[in-house]
């Protein structure tokens, strides 16, 4: 039975703990930042950064609205950027079939720059990064690690206030479902984001665009990714795999 991730954003108070845990628990190097004029820091995922809470800030209604969102790797059930890393080098993007975790391998190395690069552009979520230094396409893993030693990912050890949900699909499916009925009441915009389609599954108090670009995969706005579904209809190779 797949895990997925339940976060609940009307929870997040932008604490960054499961930011700064996420990073600790993978042993990856500080990234230089600096006052950029917002509560983000740093400005995007970076192959030492796998998740990075984001900050917008909106005027609604006459009032001042805050937005929190804990973005990371969403471990789609049916991955765009491993469809495109097969057609390169098969298994450097593999999905595990016991907790469904996209999980990107060391056969990434035998990977050409612009290959990495069109894997990553791949993602409707504009997730991956290429460490050009190792060779390596990085993100999330689902502290895979820690599942197999029967602990939860270290975000959700970690945070706080509830946001971040972790265990069996269906459960989180339900849970996702539950809260945001509660939530609909204070915030009738409010919905959950992709349910159908990833294991990180969203909860949102209002409008998706609000938060960040690519919080859903329905982008098709120029120079946006395009939805997943769209992608995996009209797409089996990458053309210049074919052609070239």
């Amino acid at each position: 039975m797949p895990k997925a991730f339940f976060v609940d954003t009307s929870r997040c108070t932008a604490c960054r703990g499961c930011q700064i845990a996420c990073k600790e628990w993978h042993d990856l190097p500080a990234t230089e930042t600096k006052q950029r004029g917002s509560h983000q820091n740093p400005p995007d995922l970076n192959p030492f950064t796998y998740k990075v809470v984001r900050f917008s800030e909106h005027r609604i209604d006459g009032k001042i609205e805050w937005f929190f969102f804990p973005d990371q790797c969403r471990h789609c059930l049916d991955a765009p950027c491993k469809e495109v890393a097969d057609s390169y080098v098969e298994g450097a993007v593999i999905q595990d079939k016991k907790t469904g975790a996209i999980l990107y391998t060391d056969l990434c190395k035998k990977l050409k720059e612009d290959e990495c690069a069109e894997i990553a552009e791949a993602c409707p979520y504009n997730v991956p990064r290429h460490n050009t230094d190792t060779g390596m396409l990085v993100k999330c893993d689902m502290c895979i690690d820690r599942q197999q030693a029967g602990l939860v990912p270290v975000c959700v050890k970690t945070c706080p206030t509830g946001t971040m949900n972790f265990g069996e699909r269906s459960e989180m499916v339900a849970l996702a479902e539950k809260t945001l009925a509660k939530v609909k009441k204070e915030y009738p915009r409010a919905e959950v984001v992709d349910a159908d389609e990833v294991n990180v599954i969203y909860l949102v108090m209002d409008k998706p665009e609000l938060y960040y670009e690519y919080v859903t995969a329905d982008n098709s706005g120029v120079g946006q990714p395009m939805s997943r579904k769209n992608f995996l209809a009209g797409m089996t190779k990458p053309a210049k795999r074919i052609f070239g």
